[in-house]
């Protein structure tokens, strides 16, 4: 709750900008996220505004200085309507109610993401570069908090951030000197990228709003220098956006292509850092995910933990970084292969269903949830893609294959019958308060056939209420696909 006083003092800001008193007092308690921040709407019959209670200082000095600034670019960021910084209180522009996230979230079917959020995300790609480059150029960073640059010592406190409060609190093991051998040369690589540039830090889907479809852009207080790599990495890497490989790698183009006309940076120098940095990200997240929920017991923090290994499983198998960090990577295996980490949407009261695709060569999933193993069905009867030479190197995700595939009755009638019994299940295992379902599809090879029938479900499950969806190729990932 804010202390009445404090109240006051957003109230006198309100009416002191609009010459009327605000009437309504409404906690923002959604837009909190983990920053600590008390936020309010304030209203009147015909205006409204954010209101923000926040006793540090430098950061909303740097909050309020940067707004100032990116306004006089033409940035698209709140305007400040008022500051007594005594109370660690403003009040800046109401941008409304829909975040990028949210917009995102509303309209997507599994990994088909519509036409009007792939526009939004064009624009927020568009606009980036003017905060790093533009206005960064002249931006007063003695206001930066609590670092003026993404220099070695924020790195090592985020890289620690990770290792005590994720991979302690989340119980994987890893050889202490090993790991920090590879942060000093994780850290002196990231440090030879150009950085002279606007470091956002946070440029992620909830720290942009949406009005008449453009995007505005908040929760910047912990910008400084920094490299270009790191913010775009934020906002394609953004665990429970979960962009598809497609639209990430779409978007990367546009945004290169961007950066290379206002600064004319070739794409092989920005491409030799940019999977450090966004190895480097995750971590960061990951860290405050197990902050947030391992250590002060948020649990719905927790909810983006399978979508950052899921980022991860695709990062170890397509990213090849220019140094080696054995320990590392080492224990980046390790979580994306426990159960424990990717059932941890469930602690949060939702079911997770768990559905892996696999061949039968290398045998079943493995249980790790203490469930028993749920359903296993085997998709060795379905006509099989891979016989063709014109499918062999393709997957249960590529169109050619999902065309033959689709056009098959036994698949039909197969997928009727799992629909059934995982809708069966689904529904008694919620009514009971049971956390977690595998639902396993076998066939030769576990790239075509298994894989195709997955996703169907996974799309099929993606919109029910109450029900996390984890899925995983272990037979493309064998393959390295």
């Amino acid at each position: 709750m804010l202390s009445f006083s404090r109240m006051d003092v957003l109230k006198k800001l309100f009416e002191e900008h609009f010459h009327m008193p605000a009437e309504r007092v409404q906690p923002l308690q959604g837009q909190l996220g983990g920053s600590g921040r008390n936020i309010v709407r304030l209203s009147s019959e015909s205006r409204s505004a954010i209101g923000i209670i926040y006793p540090v200082r430098e950061e909303n000095v740097a909050f309020i200085e940067f707004s100032r600034h990116f306004r006089k670019h033409g940035l698209p960021v709140p305007e400040i309507y008022g500051e007594d910084l005594s109370h660690g209180a403003y009040l800046e522009e109401d941008l409304g109610n829909t975040t990028l996230f949210e917009f995102l979230s509303d309209n997507r079917a599994g990994e088909n993401v519509a036409p009007q959020v792939i526009e939004a995300y064009s624009k927020v790609v568009a606009v980036l570069p003017r905060f790093q480059i533009e206005a960064g150029r002249d931006l007063n960073y003695k206001v930066c908090y609590p670092r003026d640059s993404f220099d070695r010592q924020s790195i090592a406190w985020d890289l620690n951030y990770f290792k005590y409060y994720f991979l302690r609190l989340a119980g994987v093991a890893f050889n202490e000197q090993a790991l920090e051998d590879d942060f000093v040369r994780l850290t002196d690589f990231l440090l030879t990228a150009n950085r002279d540039y606007f470091l956002y830090r946070d440029f992620q889907s909830r720290n942009v709003m949406l009005r008449d479809g453009q995007p505005f852009f908040v929760d910047y207080q912990g910008g400084r220098k920094g490299a270009l790599q790191y913010d775009i990495a934020s906002l394609l890497y953004d665990a429970k956006a979960d962009l598809p490989p497609g639209l990430r790698q779409q978007l990367l183009d546009q945004y290169i292509d961007t950066i290379g006309e206002m600064a004319a940076i070739k794409r092989p120098a920005f491409m030799e850092h940019y999977y450090a940095y966004v190895y480097v990200r995750i971590m960061q997240a990951m860290g405050a995910y197990g902050f947030r929920g391992f250590y002060e017991r948020k649990p719905h923090f927790l909810q983006s933990v399978p979508y950052a290994l899921k980022n991860l499983r695709w990062l170890l198998h397509h990213a090849e970084l220019p140094i080696a960090l054995p320990a590392l990577v080492s224990a980046f295996k390790s979580m994306v292969g426990s159960g424990k980490l990717q059932g941890l949407a469930s602690e949060t009261g939702n079911m997770t269903v768990r559905i892996f695709s696999f061949s039968y060569h290398r045998g079943l999933p493995k249980d790790e949830t203490g469930n028993g193993g749920g359903f296993v069905f085997d998709c060795r009867a379905l006509p099989n893609p891979g016989r063709e030479e014109r499918y062999k190197d393709l997957t249960g995700k590529d169109e050619p294959v999902m065309d033959y595939l689709n056009q098959q009755e036994s698949l039909h009638q197969l997928f009727s019958n799992v629909m059934s019994l995982v809708d069966a299940s689904v529904s008694t295992y919620q009514r009971r308060g049971f956390k977690n379902l595998m639902v396993s599809f076998g066939c030769t090879g576990g790239q075509h056939r298994s894989v195709y029938l997955a996703e169907q479900l996974a799309k099929y499950l993606g919109g029910r209420s109450g029900v996390e969806v984890v899925v995983r190729h272990l037979g493309l990932e064998a393959l390295g696909k």
